[in-house]
C-alpha cells in the first residue's frame, strides 16, 4: 500500500516537472518568436529606410547631372565667345581717335569694321576661314586658313591665322603638326599678339609628345619675356605641377 503511494506520488512529481519544463519551453518559444517578430519588423524599416535613401541618392545624381549638363554648355558658349573675339586682332587706333573707354575687345570689333575697302577682301577671308573653324571642321579650316596665308602673307591677320592652324591640329591630337604650327607663330611673327599664346602651346604640344624638358624651357621663356600675360599666368601654374 505504502509502495502504491511513493509510486503514484513519484508519478506524480515527474508529470509536475514535465509539465514545468514543457512551461519553460513553451515560455522561451514564445519569447524567441517574440524577438524574432522584432527584428522582422525593424529589418522592414530598416529596408523602407535603405529605399528612401536610395531614391534621394538617385534623385541626387540626377539633379548633379543636369547640373554637369548645364555647366557644360555655359563652358561651350563661352569657349566659343572666346574664340570669336580672338579671332579680330587688335589694331592701333588712328591719330585722330579719342582716347579709349571700353574693354579691349569692342575696340577690337570697331576698329575691324571701320577697315577701308581696300582691306576688306582679307578680313572677310579671314572671318570665312574663321566661321568654318568655329563650326569644327578642322580639316577644312586647315586649309583656309593656309589659303589666306598664301594669297595674304603680309596681313596683319597671317600670325592670328596660323595659330588657328596650330589649334586645328592640336585639337585633333595631332601634336607634332601642331608643335610646327605654333612656332611657325613664334618664328615668322615675333611682334604679334598671338605670340605669348602660341608659346604656350609649344609648351603644351611638347607635354603631349613627352618632352618635358623642352617644355619646361618654353614656359620659362614665356614666363620671362611676357611675364604679365595670362598665358604666363598658365604657364606658371602647368610648372608648379611639373
Amino acid at each position: 500500500m505504502h509502495r502504491a503511494h511513493w509510486l503514484c506520488t513519484g508519478i506524480a512529481g515527474l508529470m509536475l516537472a514535465g509539465c514545468s519544463s514543457v512551461d519553460v519551453i513553451s515560455k522561451k518559444q514564445m519569447e524567441t518568436e517574440s524577438r524574432l517578430e522584432q527584428l522582422l519588423q525593424s529589418n522592414v524599416a530598416t529596408g523602407s529606410q535603405v529605399a528612401d535613401l536610395t531614391r534621394e541618392v538617385q534623385e541626387m545624381k540626377k539633379a548633379l547631372i543636369g547640373q554637369a549638363a548645364d555647366l557644360e554648355t555655359l563652358k561651350s558658349r563661352q569657349e566659343n565667345l572666346q574664340k570669336s573675339l580672338e579671332a579680330i586682332p587688335a589694331q592701333a587706333p588712328s591719330s585722330s581717335a579719342a582716347p579709349a573707354a571700353e574693354p579691349s575687345a569692342k575696340i577690337e570689333l570697331v576698329n575691324a569694321a571701320t577697315k577701308t575697302d581696300a582691306e576688306n577682301p582679307q578680313q572677310e577671308a579671314y572671318m570665312k576661314a574663321f566661321g568654318i573653324f568655329s563650326a569644327d571642321r578642322y580639316p577644312e579650316a586647315i586649309t583656309a586658313f593656309t589659303s589666306f596665308i598664301a594669297a595674304y602673307p603680309d596681313s596683319e591677320y597671317a600670325a592670328n591665322a596660323q595659330y588657328w592652324i596650330g589649334e586645328c591640329y592640336y585639337t585633333q591630337k595631332d601634336y607634332r603638326q601642331a608643335l610646327d604650327a605654333f612656332k611657325t607663330v613664334v618664328e615668322q611673327h615675333p611682334k604679334a599678339k598671338k605670340v605669348p599664346d602660341a608659346l604656350l602651346k609649344v609648351a603644351f604640344s611638347q607635354l603631349s609628345l613627352n618632352e618635358p624638358s623642352a617644355a619646361k624651357t618654353t614656359m620659362q621663356k614665356l614666363i620671362d619675356h611676357y611675364p604679365k600675360s595670362p598665358a604666363a599666368a598658365k604657364a606658371r601654374e602647368r610648372l608648379s605641377r611639373l
